[in-house]
């Protein structure tokens, strides 16, 4: 899953892609987000469907998983954890639909609004957490693409503002950093020209991006979760971007020696190898 921006007819269209499928490490903090909701302390049969769920995802079997965490809202259907986990879990089914598939952008719409619709439903039992705004984000990213140009354009704030609550609930949340720098870069690279255009074209304004913040939120990223290559490799986009050529290649050379952990961080590690043969003498 990764962020673009395509170019149609002269219009910006843009859709945010969070990567939240890479945020296993995210389970224990989710986890004890859920002991200081508003949830019941969880049975041994919940606590068990959980760690089966956990374990499903990180197996790449997303649909198994969700399995198990429907099992867990039969019993408690206020389940912080069961809820924020089903959000995740209904994004990777969709993004592991194929676009060869019949009706696929139809397929892939559904799973994504069942995700914002778990998100939701996270926030509205314990909204002092980080993870139930971050799967809003990442969510409403995924949407974004398979929409209408007026309707991305106003998904770009909601996605801002739920990154901005995930990171005022915890600043410690690097996939919340990953998420913001990539946002900034995107919004950065839309010219003044197709800026204004789309503006009157759609009759509201692009939000505004910075690659100086898209940098430093990366660089953040990087830091709270150093094996991450998504984040390495979305950092050193950025730095391409501004001309920081010595901490694009710097970024890139990590990426080569970082081990594969998630389902997509071979074809990250690809991108990298073309990026580093692209900019290797500048």
């Amino acid at each position: 899953m990764r962020p673009l921006i395509l170019l149609h007819c002269g219009i910006v269209i843009f859709s945010l892609f969070t990567q939240p499928g890479s945020a296993h490490s995210s389970d224990a903090a989710l986890a004890e987000d859920a002991r200081t909701g508003c949830c019941r302390q969880a049975g041994p049969d919940i606590k068990q469907l959980l760690k089966n769920a956990d374990r499903l995802h990180a197996q790449f079997k997303a649909k198994e998983a969700a399995g198990e965490l429907q099992k867990v809202l039969q019993q408690e259907p206020q389940n912080f954890e069961a809820l924020a986990k089903l959000s995740r879990a209904h994004i990777d089914i969709g993004d592991m639909i194929p676009e060869s598939a019949e009706d696929w952008q139809e397929k892939r719409m559904k799973e994504y609004r069942a995700a914002e619709d778990y998100a939701r439903k996270a926030v509205r039992v314990n909204s002092n957490s980080t993870w139930g705004y971050f799967y809003i984000a990442a969510s409403l990213g995924n949407m974004a693409g398979l929409l209408p140009v007026a309707k991305q354009i106003d998904l770009a704030g909601e996605i801002r503002s739920a990154v901005e609550k995930a990171l005022a609930m915890d600043p410690q949340n690097g996939f919340a950093y990953h998420v913001y720098g990539v946002w900034h870069r995107k919004m950065a690279e839309i010219g003044k020209t197709k800026r204004v255009f789309a503006s009157l074209l759609y009759g509201r304004s692009v939000p505004t991006g910075s690659l100086e913040k898209s940098i430093d939120y990366l660089k953040k990223a990087v830091l709270l979760n150093p094996t991450v290559i998504a984040s390495r490799l979305e950092l050193a986009k950025s730095c391409v971007a501004a001309e920081n050529w010595t901490l694009a290649r710097t970024s890139l050379n990590a990426v080569r020696e970082l081990p594969i952990q998630f389902s997509d961080d071979a074809k990250h590690k690809e991108k990298g190898e073309e990026l580093f043969e692209e900019i290797k003498e500048r």
